[in-house]
Order: C-alpha cells, then sequence, then structure tokens
C-alpha cells in the first residue's frame, strides 16, 4: 500500500485538496492518504520546505512526497519528480523540493509525458490535473523513466545557514513560525551544548532588545508570558513565549536574524 504525503497552501474551505485526492484515488484506490499540511502561507515556499524537510525523516521508506506550493503555475516552470534513496516527491520546480534536491541520493526529473496527466490542464490548478495523477501512478508502480525525462539544473532555495562567529555567538535565522507562534530556527540544538554555549545563553530575535534566555527542557519552565529558549522536537533551537506568541511578542517572521550569545 503506497503512502502519499500532502504538503499545499490550498488550505481547506475550496475543496482543492479534496479534489486532488480524488483525483489520486481514482488511479490508486488503495493509496494511504497523508495530510502534511494545507495551511502553508499562500506563496511561502520557503516554508512548505521547511515542513517538507521536518517530516521525511518520520515516513517509511518509498514514501511518495506532494508539495505543491506553486506561484508559478501555468507559467515556465517545469513540473519535476526527484527520487531519493528513501522516497520520490513529486512538486514544481521553484525550490519547494530542496529538501529532497540536497540528498546525497538525489535523481531530479521533468514530467514531460503528458499521458500520465488529466486528458485535460488547466493552466491555474496543476495540483490536480498533473500532479495528483502523477502521484496515483506512482503508487500504482508506475517508475519514473517512464513518466519523465532526467534534468540536472532544478532550482534551490538559497539557505544561507547558521553561522559560528569568532566570539562564540551563533547567528542563524527564523525559518518558520508555527501556529502557536514558536519560531523555528535554522541552528541546529547540539550547536548549543558544547563549548562556550555549555550552560545558558540568550537568544535575541530581529531588532529584539529583550533576550530569550535558555537553554529550557520545555515550555512550563518559564513564567507565564516569558520568552524563552529550547530544542524543539526537530532538534533545532527553538523560541517560544510561555502562554503566548513569540512571532508576536518579537515581531518576528522568517526571515528574521537570530543572533545567540553565551552566557
Amino acid at each position: 500500500m503506497a503512502i502519499i504525503s500532502l504538503t499545499t497552501d490550498f488550505g481547506q474551505s475550496d475543496g482543492y485538496v479534496g479534489v486532488m485526492k480524488g483525483v489520486i484515488l481514482a488511479i490508486a484506490p488503495d493509496a494511504q492518504l497523508v495530510d502534511l499540511s494545507h495551511e502553508i502561507a499562500p506563496q511561502d515556499v520557503r516554508q512548505a520546505a521547511h515542513v517538507l524537510a521536518r517530516a521525511m525523516p518520520f515516513f517509511p521508506k518509498g514514501a511518495i512526497h506532494v508539495a505543491i506550493v506553486d506561484p508559478g503555475v501555468g507559467s515556465v516552470r517545469r513540473p519535476i519528480l526527484v527520487t531519493t534513496a528513501s522516497a520520490v516527491f513529486v512538486g514544481p520546480d521553484n525550490g519547494v523540493l530542496t529538501p529532497a534536491l540536497t540528498d546525497a541520493t538525489a535523481k531530479t526529473w521533468e514530467l514531460d509525458r503528458p499521458e500520465f496527466w488529466l486528458p485535460e490542464v488547466s493552466a491555474t490548478f496543476h495540483g490536480r490535473d498533473l500532479f495528483a495523477p502523477v502521484a496515483g501512478h506512482l503508487a500504482c508502480g508506475v517508475s519514473p523513466e517512464r513518466m519523465a525525462s532526467r534534468v540536472s539544473d532544478a532550482v534551490l532555495l538559497a539557505l544561507a545557514g547558521p553561522q559560528r562567529l569568532p566570539d562564540g555567538s551563533i547567528r542563524g535565522e527564523v525559518v518558520h513560525a508555527d501556529r502557536f507562534g514558536n519560531l523555528i530556527t535554522d541552528i541546529p540544538g547540539e550547536w548549543l551544548t558544547g563549548g562556550s554555549h555549555r550552560g545558558h545563553w540568550q537568544c535575541y530575535v530581529a531588532r529584539s532588545v529583550e533576550p530569550a534566555p535558555g537553554p529550557l527542557r520545555t515550555y512550563s519552565d518559564a513564567a507565564s508570558g516569558a520568552p524563552l529558549a529550547l530544542v524543539s522536537s526537530s532538534g533545532m533551537l527553538e523560541i517560544a513565549v510561555r502562554d503566548g506568541s513569540a512571532q508576536r511578542m518579537f515581531g518576528a517572521s522568517p526571515g528574521a536574524p537570530v543572533l545567540v550569545r553565551p552566557g
């Protein structure tokens, strides 16, 4: 039984997700569909890539991941398929599949065989007419070679990554703000457990003057309304507010700079 995850910015109010599922199930009725998220901010390719990257390791080998945040739908941007040693990924060639493309085992394909799409393809709903049927055919065992042609120039998001500074500080950025207003950064938790960071550290977000202290084990270790920093369930530095929203307190969104100082 094939497992297909779906990540989109479609929301749940318009039926777009349900229609995609209907297309997949019409082709692969035994497929198991998993809604990873349909609440990605509209057109936020970076957020979708983050959500996908954090979820990938927890799926069984061979899972099919469909990620559709596609502001360039209907344009010259290509529809692509990426295979890795552990999974298959389907989506637009706009950087949303960066987590798969950076895998050392990745192979990339352009979806250029219309016989595996719906007979009529709308210029504005490739999720239904192109990506969903491709996922269905993959679930039925159709190989990438039959549906696509190899390419080697897929689009990657420009991710600077965190930096260790000479004074022992670490510079990074917010990569995701969840529905609770917690700010997930690109700084690995293990960077904060040794050397000059052993003990306590202070995290500054955007232009904030008040730091979020850490490390704390969990949210309840801080006073109500107080900022805090901890290592999230994804293993990354997270900045939160007990019983509140760090996104609102610090006025920060994905892309905001983060500075971690020992002490």
